[in-house]
C-alpha cells in the first residue's frame, strides 16, 4: 500500500525488504476478533486497529527488519538487570514469539535475552491492548521478570530524565525537583521513601511541563491560556510477572505509575487479585494489583497460554485503567484515584494522553525480586502468541504523532537522545539544559 502505518512506510522511514504481510492488523488475525465487547463495559463494542499473530516462523527484528517491532541492543541499566538485550534472543517459532533468556557471557555481563519494542513506529492513544502468553519458567521458582508494558523511550535515560513517570498538566510545586522549593512543603520531605531520607521525590522536576517558559524547547500544544501543555513519558504495564507467597506462586504486577487509592478501585475478584503494598519510592509511586495467574501456563507447566491486558481512556473525565487477567477483568482504578493531593500541594494526574508503544521483554534483576540461579533452568522462553490492539469506534487514536500530542519534531531535534542508550542523563551526558520554569520565576 505505500502509506504512512498503512504496511509501507512506518514512523521511522524504514521500509521492510520482504514483501508480505506488513499490514496494521495481521492477515492471519481471525475475522472473529476484530470487534469485541470492552471489559470495562461490556455495553460498547471496541475494533480491532492492529494485531500479530506472530505465526510466520524465523522473524528477526534487528533494526530494519520489521516495519513495526524492533530489538534494542542495550544494557537496561536503570533497574540492574543481570542481562543484555540483544536481537539475536528474539524470534518466531511454532505459531509464537519467542524471548530466550540465556546464561552466556556477552558484554561484561553472564546473561542474555531480549526485549523489542514498537517506538516511533506503531502508537495508539486509548482503548484495549490484549497479548496472550506463556510465561517462562516454573510457576514456583523466583527471579524471572517477563513483562508486557507501555512507557517512553525505554532504556534511553537521556530521552527519559524529568520525563518519566511523570503523567502532569499543572503549573506548581510539582513540576519542580523534589517537588519542594526551600524544604517546603515540608510534607514532600517527610514520612516518604525511607532509603531516600523520608522525600517524597527525588525527580528531577517536569522538564517539560505546564510552567515551561515562553520561547524555551517544547513540543507543544498549547492551551487556550496561552500555556504548554504538560507533556512526559508515563508508563502503564500489562504485567510484570514474579513468584511469590508461601508456598511460592505465580501472580502479575499489573502497574500505574502514581498514587494509590483504594476508594477509587474496583477489585473484579479479590480471591485472586489484592492490592500491592509497593507504593513506590523517591522515582515513583505506584498504583498496582497483584493478581494469581493460571498456573498451568507456564513454561515448564502446560505450557498453555494466558490473555493479559490493560484498558483505559485517557485524560480526566470518565478516565480509567481496567486490568486483565486470565481473559477476565482484574481491577479498575479511576482517574479520581490519582486527583490532588493537598498534602504535598501536588495537582490531580490524568490518566495518559501520551501515544503509548508496546514494549516485550525477558529479564531477571534483584531490584524487583530474589533470583533464585540455583534453581532457574537456562536457557529459558517467554512464548507470546498474539498482541491486539483494540479502541473504540468513534475513538480511533493510532499513530506517534497525533495532532493533539506532538512528537516528530521533539524527536528529530533530539535524535541523539533517543537513539544513544549510553546517554544517560538529559544533562550532564547529554549537556542541555531544562527548560526554564514560570513557577520558579525563570521567565524573562
Amino acid at each position: 500500500m505505500g502509506g504512512f502505518n498503512l504496511g509501507g512506510i512506518n514512523a521511522t522511514g524504514q521500509v521492510p525488504s520482504i514483501p508480505g504481510n506488513w499490514g496494521l492488523i495481521d492477515l492471519e488475525t481471525p475475522k472473529d476478533v476484530y470487534m469485541k465487547s470492552s471489559y470495562h463495559d461490556p455495553e460498547n463494542d471496541l475494533q480491532l486497529v492492529f494485531s500479530d499473530e506472530f505465526n510466520t516462523p524465523g522473524r528477526t527484528f534487528y533494526p530494519g527488519d520489521d516495519p513495526y517491532w524492533e530489538g534494542v541492543d542495550l544494557h537496561y541499566w536503570a533497574t540492574n538487570n543481570l542481562e543484555w538485550y540483544d536481537p539475536a534472543a528474539i524470534t518466531t517459532n511454532n505459531g509464537a514469539l519467542e524471548i530466550t533468556l540465556s546464561r552466556k557471557d556477552t558484554h561484561g555481563l553472564e546473561y542474555e535475552s531480549g526485549m523489542m519494542t514498537t517506538w516511533n513506529k506503531f502508537c495508539f492513544t486509548g482503548g484495549l491492548i490484549e497479548a496472550s502468553v506463556t510465561l517462562p519458567g516454573a510457576n514456583n521458582v523466583v527471579g524471572l521478570w517477563p513483562a508486557i508494558w507501555t512507557m517512553g523511550r525505554a532504556g534511553y535515560g537521556a530521552s527519559l530524565e524529568g520525563m518519566w513517570p511523570y503523567t502532569y498538566d499543572s503549573c506548581d510545586v510539582g513540576t519542580v525537583a523534589n517537588q519542594t522549593i526551600d524544604g517546603l512543603p515540608k510534607a514532600a520531605s517527610v514520612n516518604g521513601d525511607p532509603k531516600a531520607g523520608g522525600a517524597v521525590s527525588y525527580l528531577p522536576g517536569q522538564r517539560l511541563s505546564r510552567c515551561t517558559c515562553p520561547g524555551e524547547s517544547h513540543p507543544g500544544p498549547v492551551h487556550s491560556d496561552g500555556t504548554f501543555v504538560g507533556r512526559s513519558a508515563p508508563e502503564i504495564d500489562v504485567f510484570e510477572a514474579q513468584i511469590s507467597g508461601n508456598p511460592h506462586m505465580g501472580q502479575v504486577s499489573h502497574n500505574y505509575q502514581w498514587d494509590n487509592s483504594t476508594e477509587t478501585t474496583t477489585i473484579a475478584n479479590p480471591e485472586l487479585t489484592n492490592l500491592n503494598s509497593y507504593l513506590g519510592g523517591a522515582f515513583q509511586q505506584a498504583t498496582s494489583a497483584l493478581t494469581t495467574t493460571n498456573q498451568s501456563c507456564y513454561e515448564f507447566a502446560l505450557g498453555c497460554f494466558s490473555i493479559f491486558g490493560f484498558e483505559y481512556q485517557p485524560g480526566f473525565d470518565d478516565a480509567y485503567i481496567s486490568w486483565i487477567a486470565d481473559d477476565n477483568l482484574a481491577w479498575t482504578l479511576k482517574q479520581e484515584g490519582v486527583g490532588a493531593d493537598d498534602i504535598v500541594e501536588i495537582s490531580e494526574r490524568p490518566i495518559p494522553r501520551e501515544p503509548m508503544y508496546i514494549i516485550v521483554n525477558l529479564g531477571m534483576s534483584t531490584n524487583f525480586g530474589q533470583v533464585d540461579l540455583d534453581h532457574l533452568k537456562f536457557p529459558t522462553v517467554m512464548r507470546v502468541d498474539w498482541i491486539r490492539v483494540y479502541q473504540p469506534q468513534n475513538a480511533v487514536n493510532i499513530g506517534c504523532n497525533p495532532k493533539e500530542y506532538p512528537t516528530e519534531q521533539y524527536i528529530k531535534q533530539y535524535i541523539e537522545a533517543y537513539t544513544n542508550p549510553n546517554l544517560t542523563t538529559w544533562t550532564d551526558d547529554y549537556k542541555q539544559p531544562m527548560p526554564k520554569n514560570s513557577f520558579l520565576k525563570q521567565c524573562q
